[in-house]
């Protein structure tokens, strides 16, 4: 089955931020090395790191007309930060590869759903 990981990134220091810069280099190389050994993992597609969610625009249609905003208007801790697929066994293996994502430990969370498949 395949699955996406979606990066919510919460409180999690992304580069570049001042919380990123107060990471120490062996933090810093902990967190990319972790990302990296997720990136290897067999069954993984790489995803990217996604830009702030003020830098978005949101597209609707309503009455035939096209509508954009600036944004979306969400809170940090909700904002998608980044995703990749991984083609698992079962819901375990990607839970255990989304427990691996550094965010999910230094205040995101990983929301795994699986891909439709018709």
């Amino acid at each position: 089955m395949k699955y996406m990981l979606l990066i919510h990134q919460g409180s999690t220091p992304t580069p570049p931020s001042e919380e990123w810069e107060s990471l120490s280099e062996d933090e810093k190389g902990a967190v990319s090395g972790a990302y990296k050994a997720v990136s290897e993992t067999p069954g993984v597609s790489p995803g990217l790191q996604l830009q702030p969610p003020e830098t978005a625009t949101t597209v609707r249609v309503q009455d035939g007309k096209t509508l954009t905003t600036d944004g979306p208007f969400v809170e940090i801790k909700e904002a998608i930060g980044g995703y990749l697929l991984f083609e698992a066994q079962d819901l375990d293996a990607a839970i255990e590869l989304a427990s691996r994502i550094p965010a999910a430990r230094m205040g995101g969370a990983i929301e795994v759903r699986p891909i439709a498949e018709w």
